[in-house]
């Protein structure tokens, strides 16, 4: 049974990929022509339905909002979690107007810039800028801004889908960015970039591979945490700063915000620099909490799970569901059932 449901599932996805990469790229064009206000208005009844569609999404994010504040009640949770979502939503639906749409009306979304001077005294003495932006508000408008006022470069991963690669890579760099390649290449790149006293992004709140990235608490609870900074830094004298672009009420434009980073991602250790660089995305979530992608599993593994220690599945954050939404899903379900009647 599973092996058959895998096959018909494989089947059916390279049917079904270019047709959701055609769907994906037909509506981010139609979409590029709306305002911000409008995309706002919309995203607040889709995200709803996605909720509905997809309830993994609900879990994890009111999963991690109640280990970030777990002095909140569950209702004011679950009121931030449906924000949240609605925040998520309209970055998804943004897309297509950052990349596509007319470049003079991005521009003129973006109402203001607070902290442009920690990049420009940076770069008055010489030294090279390291941009932390977190999976907050549309960071696609920071890199829209970013790469149209210094010259900046980014690491860029292909997506899944093949069809969507040349729209979001020209939507990238279509202001002037400069993207690498997310491997020792790319890494030499950053580090040309710092020396010439440029500018430079990094995601630091995605889980890096085995191997790149230590365990440091976020929110306090440990989080796998890239360890790139440090070494960047190190040789480099770059000065850090996180910036993120956040929505204004009722989708009526951006605010992009620069803020000093945390002091402890100058430290030479890497646990220490770690901690630093999540002391520095909870700084920037401060700014408004419901604009964070909450729906990531930025806990996913743990310390034991990574040490192979014995009890690690136990001490997993989030625990094993089935979507039936999807044929992914029902397999892992069988699966687990199977093994249940063997154990039985």
């Amino acid at each position: 049974m599973d092996k058959t449901l895998k096959r018909f599932e494989q089947a059916m996805e390279q049917r079904l990929t270019p047709l959701k990469a055609n769907s994906v790229a037909c509506l981010w064009q139609r979409l590029s022509g709306l305002s911000t206000r409008q995309l706002w208005w919309l995203a607040r009844p889709l995200a709803r339905v996605v909720q509905l569609c997809n309830p993994r999404e609900r879990r994890v994010t009111r999963q991690n909002l109640g280990q970030a504040f777990p002095q909140l009640d569950r209702q004011a949770r679950a009121r931030l979690a449906s924000d949240s979502l609605a925040h998520s939503t309209a970055t998804m639906l943004e897309l297509g107007k950052v990349w596509l749409g007319d470049e003079d009306v991005v521009r003129d979304s973006i109402l203001e810039v607070h902290g442009r001077n920690l990049l420009d005294e940076a770069r008055a003495e010489g030294r090279g800028v390291i941009v932390l932006a977190p999976h907050f508000g549309n960071w696609e408008v920071l890199n829209f801004w970013l790469s149209s006022h210094f010259p900046f470069t980014a690491m860029y991963e292909p997506p899944k889908f093949e069809r969507l690669d040349p729209i979001i890579r020209n939507g990238r760099e279509r202001m002037g960015a400069s993207l690498v390649p997310t491997n020792s290449r790319g890494v030499a790149a950053l580090l040309k970039a710092l020396k010439r006293a440029e500018a430079i992004g990094i995601l630091p709140d995605q889980e890096p591979g085995r191997g790149s990235g230590v365990f440091a608490d976020f929110y306090g609870r440990p989080a796998y945490t890239a360890t790139l900074l440090p070494k960047l830094v190190a040789r480099t004298d770059a000065r850090v700063v996180t910036g993120v672009a956040q929505r204004l009420e009722d989708g009526h434009g951006f605010a992009i915000h620069f803020l000093a980073a945390d002091e402890g991602v100058y430290c030479e250790e890497e646990v220490a620099s770690a901690r630093g660089v999540n002391a520095s995305v909870e700084a920037a979530i401060a700014l408004a909490p419901a604009q964070y992608q909450w729906e990531y599993k930025r806990w996913r593994k743990s310390p034991q799970e990574m040490e192979q220690q014995p009890g690690w599945q136990e001490a997993r954050f989030y625990a094993r569901t089935y979507s039936f939404f999807s044929l992914k899903g029902w397999r892992r379900y069988f699966k687990h059932r199977r093994k249940a009647s063997k154990r039985g």
